[in-house]
């Protein structure tokens, strides 16, 4: 993923949900939520750990209290906070434990996307990483219910991933760069 720009990390957020998660088809079930407008691009201004649970703490209220028919899923954007993988993985078990404490757990999960997120047992440079690279680290809150429509809607979700590293592989580092620009891929 490039260092992204001074725009503004919503704009850029929903370019690489845009060109990238659906336009690579990354995600098969994001077009249609993204088209319905039910997507919230959420922007956390924290600059800490704890002032970032304070900001999914929210979201997470505000996901369980709206019907997915207007809100189905969130994606929690903290361009100030976490910047170093570590750091945030770690703190995704603190995401985990907001929702036992808010007897979400079961409801909703997070999903992890970073600019430099790393799968166990990859090198940083590997492609199939790019599969959950963001421009900016970010929280995608998903309700479980939604998912396993989804999932038992869709012909073989267990392809999903092996399909996407495959994809990501063909394209390589100039084509991902193409799709980001919006040339061909």
């Amino acid at each position: 993923m490039e260092a992204p720009s001074n725009e503004d990390p919503i704009t850029l957020t929903r370019h690489w949900v845009e060109r990238v998660v659906i336009g690579l088809n990354l995600c098969p079930f994001a077009k249609a939520v993204q088209v319905r407008g039910q997507v919230r691009y959420a922007l956390s201004e924290a600059a800490s750990a704890e002032a970032l649970l304070g900001d999914l703490a929210g979201e997470l209220a505000r996901l369980r209290d709206t019907p997915a028919e207007v809100l189905e899923t969130t994606l929690l954007v903290h361009p100030h906070v976490l910047q170093d993988f570590l750091d945030y993985n770690d703190f995704l078990d603190i995401a985990d434990a907001a929702l036992v404490e808010l007897d979400l757990e079961g409801v909703i999960q997070v999903a992890s996307f970073h600019p430099d997120y790393r799968f166990a047992d990859s090198l940083p440079e590997d492609i199939e990483n790019h599969t959950n690279r963001s421009p900016f680290p970010m929280l995608h809150l998903l309700r479980e219910d939604s998912i396993d429509r989804a999932v038992a809607a869709y012909p073989d979700p267990d392809a999903i991933i092996g399909r996407n590293q495959a994809r990501l592989r063909e394209l390589g580092q100039g084509g991902l760069r193409r799709v980001l620009r919006g040339g061909d891929d």
